[in-house]
């Protein structure tokens, strides 16, 4: 997912990608459903490739809920970070008084029953709408690969934590320079979530790509590209 925009960082970085758990060439039976069921375990798992690897000085990029990931990752342990880069960041995806996820909690009820009773028909189905682009096909068809190959029950489970969940009280213990970036036109995260976001999280910035769908790692890398870089080398 992250192959236009990664290797562009490689001169200057260490640049590491790793797949979460029940997804892509991940160790299914790392899969653990009590450490799994929030997205605090997710954050753990970073946390653990960070020890294993003895990293320090680490710029977290992390897309959509990894973006909520990133964000306990770095508030738990925030001396192993200098920098976080939020693409497309969602801390609540339901709307709620005062705040605009960009779902009622009936949509998000019936995507979930969707997802239960076909997980196969529901990717196919969900994954062109979360990539926008409607003219470029290939690009929801890449993604609703991605979906299918991932384990359908552990898929399944991470659905409803990540559409139930609520991290925007989380934010606030950001301590860490912060650079949200958000789609113009986003049918996952609208310009108002990345907005909240910028003004939760002490001193964020916030760009705004002139891109279409909610994976502008894909359908706009090199705008991607160019922001995050002029965020990391600064």
């Amino acid at each position: 997912m992250w192959r236009h925009v990664a290797p562009q960082f490689e001169d200057a970085f260490t640049v590491i990608t790793f797949d979460h758990v029940g997804a892509g060439g991940s160790d299914l039976a790392a899969y653990d459903p009590v450490r799994h069921g929030s997205l605090h375990g997710y954050a753990q798992d970073v946390l653990a490739i960070v020890h294993e690897l003895d990293l320090e000085h680490v710029v977290l990029v992390g897309h959509s809920v990894s973006a909520m990931i990133a964000v306990l990752a770095a508030t738990a342990e925030p001396d192993r970070f200098d920098k976080l880069v939020l693409v497309g960041p969602s801390p609540r995806y339901t709307d709620d008084d005062g705040y605009t996820g960009g779902f009622t909690e009936a949509d998000i009820a019936e995507l979930l029953e969707s997802l239960d009773s076909n997980y196969l028909g529901w990717s196919s189905a969900i994954a062109p709408v979360i990539m926008g682009n409607p003219d470029r096909p290939a690009l929801g068809a890449e993604l609703t690969a991605s979906f299918c190959r991932a384990d359908p029950e552990i898929a399944r489970r991470f659905a409803h934590v990540t559409f139930l969940s609520d991290n925007r009280a989380d934010l606030a213990g950001v301590t860490v320079p912060t650079l949200v970036l958000q789609c113009t036109d986003d049918a996952i995260a609208p310009v108002a979530v990345g907005e909240y976001v910028r003004d939760a999280i002490p001193g964020a910035q916030l760009v705004l790509l002139d891109a279409t769908g909610h994976c502008p790692n894909l359908s706009a890398p090199e705008a991607t590209t160019a922001a995050i870089s002029a965020f990391v080398r600064g």
